[in-house]
């Protein structure tokens, strides 16, 4: 079958309030499949040099017309992060587009201590 990929608006995200220095965290997106025509890639991380990420969630898509839903249509993929500066990180979740096309996020920020 055809095949592409597709970012997935993330619903919900289960990071800490504060990071300590150079300790590893897992982030943990909660994001939902339309049918199982959608199966997990990747997730999307981009970081703008500074303290800025963008994260999002990427499916491929099986074009097919057979596609079924899910009894179960919410899942959870995590990524591991370590803060190595202090300051405050933002993290930029992707959460769809609104009417114009333009991209809207779910912006957190988190402080570092040491």
């Amino acid at each position: 079958p055809q095949l592409y990929y597709e970012f997935m608006p993330v619903d919900s995200v289960d990071i800490p309030e504060e990071f300590q220095l150079n300790h590893i965290y897992e982030i943990t997106m909660t994001y939902t499949r339309p049918d199982d025509c959608y199966a997990y890639s990747d997730v999307y991380y981009a970081n703008d040099g500074g303290n800025t990420r963008t994260v999002a969630v990427i499916c491929t898509v099986y074009q097919d017309d057979n596609c079924l839903p899910l009894d179960y249509p919410e899942y959870e993929v995590s990524f591991n992060f370590k803060p190595t500066s202090l300051g405050t990180y933002v993290f930029n979740f992707w959460q769809g587009e609104d009417e114009n096309g333009e991209d809207q996020f779910m912006v957190i920020e988190v402080p570092v201590t040491e």
